[in-house]
């Protein structure tokens, strides 16, 4: 019988040969994910043998890491901005810079203002659901076009606790029109904004296995940032807020995009790599 000590040792060597990025933090993330534990739950757990289905189930995960699975597929789940949301491949994993995005909106809005917000292209949800969380006196509406992503957001916003305050629906923002009886005060998107070019230079992680039409415009980068500031004109309320998550080197074209179609007060704002990640502006 393995101990645990064992298997990472064991599994930290498969990972390194397999050239597989911080391979001693990936197999103990694993096995903390069969072991239903925390990571350093299991320094104090060193001796502990595991079972025979434990072990099976570790060498199928070590395997599909070793493949260039992501790991938070493989677990199934992941954090983000203090929340846990559930993570498959019909949805992108979340990363810690769109937290830049949340904090600039909890910040600009005010926790207890009263606020309509419109998340478009929603994924698994980790804006609509943190906004939800965090404005409390806030409703929201969260698009997506894949259907399979609207089903993991809904069954996110139930695992925390705000489906009654978000609606979801499918819906190609693109093509065809939005027909809601209501203004909003934000609208806010991390749309797709890698260009094709780039796409193909992406690691194996993710172009192996994350959705591609939630990474890629499949143009230069900024098709969806045209169609959605301009749609946005109509959906928001004069002063209204419109918010992106945007990509390395990408901030002066967005607000050009932003100026000519007339918003006002553009704010740009860094993360935590000092790259430019979020820019916003107001509807005039």
């Amino acid at each position: 019988m393995h101990t645990v000590l064992e298997l990472i040792n064991l599994s930290t060597d498969y990972l390194t040969k397999k050239e597989i990025e911080s391979p001693r933090l990936n197999a103990e993330l694993l096995l903390a994910g069969i072991l239903n534990c925390k990571r350093l739950e299991l320094y104090l757990m060193f001796d502990k043998p595991l079972g025979e289905e434990e072990v099976v189930k570790y060498r199928e995960y070590l395997k599909r890491r070793g493949a260039y699975e992501p790991l938070q597929y493989i677990i199934g789940d992941v954090e983000f901005y203090g929340l846990t949301f559930n993570v498959n491949p019909s949805v992108l994993i979340p990363r810690q810079e769109t937290e830049i995005l949340i904090e600039t909106l909890i910040e600009k809005t005010g926790k207890e203002t009263v606020c309509n917000i419109l998340d478009i292209g929603t994924g698994s949800g980790i804006i609509a659901i943190s906004l939800a969380k965090h404005l409390i006196n806030s409703t929201l509406t969260a698009v997506d076009i894949s259907g399979e992503a609207i089903k993991t957001a809904e069954e996110n916003s139930v695992l925390n606790n705000v489906e009654a305050k978000i609606k979801f629906i499918e819906k190609d923002i693109l093509n065809g029109s939005f027909e809601e009886a209501d203004k909003f005060d934000v609208v806010v998107s991390n749309p797709p904004y890698i260009s094709e070019k780039d796409y193909s230079e992406l690691q194996k992680e993710i172009t192996g296995f994350e959705p591609k039409i939630a990474l890629t415009d499949f143009e230069d980068g900024y098709r969806f940032y045209k169609a959605i500031t301009q749609k946005a004109k109509d959906l928001l309320q004069p002063g209204g807020v419109l918010a992106y998550e945007i990509g390395l080197g990408q901030a002066e074209e967005v607000k050009k995009i932003m100026e000519q179609s007339g918003y006002k007060n553009i704010l740009i704002k860094k993360d935590y790599l000092d790259i430019e990640r979020v820019i916003m502006g107001e509807n005039n």
